[in-house]
């Protein structure tokens, strides 16, 4: 319940070091400060009691939930607005006439029929029981009961109702009040689980704190998380409890010691466990259930994975990847997830003080180091992962390809340095052994030959003999190899124990990471190592232990990044709780066999404005078609047989200035593209994209236009 927050997922215990000292374990996140800071009191809990209490019904995938009210699936039949009025008037006046006419007798007296069957005779002349003033009154009352039977009628005719709750009623609409207290067994505030389960004093401590202005959201969030934990078995109750009566809304901390980021700039609801990305457009080509809705993500969406393609400037970073990221950190302050976010340098990813671990790859004042190897101590894995990384992008899309020979080659390799070393080798060392320079290669059969290591002797022997053959991979590796041998990453990627590097194997923890790329100048280097980090990633969460945390890795720009490895990997993570979120400019950086099964891959799919038309044919045919209801109109022309029809139609056409015609609707079941590629490119405005989201339930919702300013 109190982890210093340095146990990395090999059990191990790890020692923070300055990056140039001596060797150290790799820690999984930062150690936690002596005492966690205090959280700035609120000035009283009546704003988070409120938003806690908030409703939150159940809505379609997507669906912004906090104060959600729900519509309904079909759009109602809607008159205008020109033809309600006129007919609500129409009907008035109807209403006026008729009784105008039966005030004045010209309709008869048959409407007094019935007043003259149900009144007794006593009630009714000069010499009434009631009195003149009685008698007054029952007449008049008659007349009024027949003027409201008129008035309901018309009423009903002329659609008054409708016309009062379209233009009368939203003028004296007030706000909605605040909502009221819930009864004390439904309050979310009053933690009635821990009540019901014996833990009442922890709750009783839980609810003062947040009466008081001491919880915020991430708190109740962290605090849920734990009493999972409880009611899993992975903690016990009396842990849990003795921390909430110590520490209150600040029990169960995050390692790092942190309550909340330094600033937010989108909306999050950690109740429903979703970030609001924008407002679904009031259009006839979106659902009527979600127009006008907020649109919003959440694990359970991102659980599928999301790609999103638009150019430069069309808000990828700005209005996708960093409110996800911003809403993935919370999350783990909240012990619910592992994030980690790569993008270029400077790209706006959020401050570093949002993050626990941030490595700048390629500045020497790096603190952290990132594993070329993923932390493994398997040469057979640790190979399959670099040669992803390397040549992944040159394999073909099938078995027995360049990436498969690589992963062979490097395994003839890693296998042999590690028996001798004890370690893998740097760049540098993994350079000259792929290059075959013969001293390297004279040390390692030496150390092989004394260890008496004979298999791992018959590898070395098997790289040396396919050295300089034809279709030998290996100097494609070395020159893939020596975009890393480079005095801008000299000290990177240290395998002797000096620096303290990141490994991957840390998503058992709630780590918030974040890996600055250097793309300026390093273009091919940066997009090789984007390809580790997914390969490391895909690796990783298959073989987490807890998979109850969701993990999620953001790639800010994803050049470069899939291969046919990486998109297996992509379908594989829904089953380990976990997902990627990758950017692209077009599908063009995505090799051409590769782009149907990418977004088949991801669940929920993003094309920004202004997309190439070829890329919005992809969307278009991933999206598929539907029935919709085509009209066709037609006008014809009417001939008059007449002399007095001839006459009135040449009369309609000096002031019409058209010939009359007859219209004629032809209404058709037809299969259209739910967005075309035309509409795909030229039709979505500028801060606004096309959505489809999927969750990990199977539960769709269609392709929706949103505005991402909303």
């Amino acid at each position: 319940m109190d982890s210093d927050g340095t146990q990395e997922a090999r059990g191990t215990h790890a020692h923070p070091v300055p990056r140039p000292g001596g060797p150290a374990e790799v820690p999984a996140m930062p150690p936690r400060p002596p005492r966690a800071p205090e959280a700035p009191p609120l000035p009283d809990g009546s704003a988070f009691l409120a938003w806690l209490r908030a409703p939150r019904p159940d809505a379609a995938p997507g669906v912004w939930r906090f104060g959600h009210r729900p519509r309904p699936a079909e759009e109602p039949e809607t008159v205008p607005t020109r033809q309600l009025l006129s007919g609500a008037l129409i009907a008035f006046l109807v209403g006026w006439l008729i009784w105008s006419l039966l005030q004045n007798g010209y309709l008869g007296n048959w409407w007094w029929v019935p007043f003259d069957l149900i009144v007794p005779d006593a009630w009714r002349g000069a010499d009434s029981d009631l009195g003149e003033t009685g008698t007054f009154l029952v007449y008049r009352g008659y007349e009024l009961l027949v003027a409201l039977a008129i008035m309901v009628g018309v009423a009903r005719l002329g659609r008054w109702g409708e016309v009062w709750r379209r233009f009368v009623a939203p003028r004296f609409r007030r706000p909605d009040p605040q909502a009221a207290q819930p009864a004390p067994e439904d309050d979310p505030a009053q933690w009635n689980e821990l009540r019901a389960a014996g833990a009442a004093d922890a709750a009783e401590r839980l609810a003062a704190d947040a009466r008081s202005g001491l919880m915020r959201d991430v708190d109740h969030a962290r605090i849920l998380r734990a009493w999972q934990g409880v009611r899993t078995g992975r903690h016990s109750l009396a842990t849990f409890s003795g921390a909430v009566l110590k520490d209150g809304a600040a029990a169960c901390l995050h390692p790092s010691g942190e309550r909340d980021l330094p600033a937010r700039l989108a909306r999050h609801d950690l109740v429903t466990g979703q970030v609001r990305l924008g407002t679904t457009v009031d259009d006839v080509r979106n659902p009527y259930a979600y127009r006008g809705a907020g649109l919003a993500l959440g694990p359970d969406l991102l659980g599928t994975s999301l790609v999103a393609v638009g150019p430069a400037g069309s808000g990828k970073t700005g209005a996708v990847v960093r409110p996800l990221a911003e809403s993935l950190c919370l999350h783990a302050l909240a012990g619910r997830a592992a994030v980690v976010v790569v993008g270029a340098a400077g790209a706006g990813l959020g401050p570093a003080d949002a993050y626990d671990v941030v490595v700048r790859i390629g500045n020497q004042e790096s603190e952290y180091d990132l594993d070329l190897y993923g932390g493994t101590a398997d040469p057979d894995e640790a190979a399959a992962v670099l040669a992803e990384a390397l040549v992944g992008d040159l394999a073909d899309p099938h078995p027995g390809s360049d990436s498969r020979r690589s992963t062979t080659v490097l395994a003839q390799l890693l296998g042999p340095f590690r028996a001798v070393h004890g370690r893998f080798p740097s760049v540098p060392e993994l350079r000259q052994l792929l290059d075959g320079a013969p001293g390297p290669f004279a040390t390692l059969r030496q150390g092989l030959l004394d260890a008496g290591q004979d298999s791992l002797l018959r590898e070395l022997d098997a790289r040396e003999r396919q050295m300089g053959q034809p279709g030998d991979v290996g100097g494609v590796l070395a020159d893939r190899v020596a975009l890393l041998d480079r005095p801008a990453f000299a000290g990177f990627f240290d395998t002797s124990g000096r620096s303290r590097p990141f490994t991957l194997k840390a998503l058992d923890h709630p780590v918030r990471v974040r890996i600055d790329l250097p793309e300026r100048g390093h273009a091919d280097a940066s997009r090789m190592l984007a390809r580790l980090v997914l390969a490391q990633f895909t690796a990783s969460v298959a073989v987490r232990e807890d998979r109850s945390l969701f993990a999620c890795l953001v790639l800010d720009d994803a050049t470069g990044v899939v291969t046919p490895e990486s998109v297996r990997g992509i379908q594989r993570l829904r089953s380990g709780n976990a997902g990627v979120v990758l950017t692209l400019r077009t599908l063009d950086d995505v090799a051409r066999p590769l782009r149907g099964p990418l977004l088949g891959a991801t669940g929920c799919r993003m094309a920004l404005s202004g997309v190439t038309p070829w890329d919005g044919q992809d969307f278009a045919e991933v999206w598929g078609k539907e029935w919709t209801e085509a009209r066709d109109v037609t006008d014809r022309q009417i001939i008059a047989e007449t002399p007095a029809g001839k006459a009135l139609h040449a009369v309609r056409r000096v002031i019409t200035g058209k010939a009359p015609t007859a219209r004629a609707v032809t209404v058709r079941q037809v299969e259209r593209e739910r967005w075309s590629a035309s509409e795909l490119a030229h039709g979505v405005p500028a801060g606004h994209a096309v959505l489809s989201l999927t969750n990990v339930k199977g539960e769709h919702a269609p392709p929706l236009l949103v505005d991402l300013r909303g």
